[in-house]
């Protein structure tokens, strides 16, 4: 992981692993040009907006919101993998690169995929509940007026 100025705004191996994934992302760019620019350039937006959902979803203070910033870097991470996909038919990025970024994204999906779960229900000993969006429990109810 490159040296940072400061510390990292919170001790999260999630989020160390995406800033590390996008470290390795650049790397990689450094060598991409001409036609695979636009590739080039949509992965390393894709790849910045990791770290950066999961550092403002964790800043917020609702369930509903953090799981909102999480599953956008969940989507950005499968979006990086799509990426890899495109590199590599086109080979703008060698298999052992390839397989390297693709394990760090399978990791990154499933640890936002288990934190998205788990916030997502809250248990108190052995009883469990389910988080739900409170609206639909007034859906059939008539309006006031």
């Amino acid at each position: 992981m490159p040296n940072s100025t400061g510390p990292a705004p919170f001790d999260f191996g999630l989020y160390r692993l995406s800033v590390d994934l996008v470290d390795f992302s650049y790397r990689i760019a450094k060598t991409l040009s001409g036609i695979k620019r636009h590739a080039r350039d949509q992965w390393l937006r894709a790849a910045q907006s990791i770290p950066l959902n999961i550092v403002e979803g964790n800043g917020k203070q609702s369930l509903k919101d953090k799981n909102r910033f999480f599953e956008i870097a969940r989507g950005s991470t499968l979006e990086c993998a799509s990426i890899h996909d495109v590199l590599r038919v086109c080979d703008a990025i060698d298999p052992k690169s390839d397989s390297h970024g693709k394990s760090n994204l399978k990791r990154i999906v499933s640890m936002l995929t288990r934190l998205i779960q788990r916030s997502q229900s809250v248990s108190e000993g052995s009883i469990e509940y389910e988080y739900r969006d409170a609206e639909y429990e007034y859906e059939n109810t008539k309006p006031l007026l």
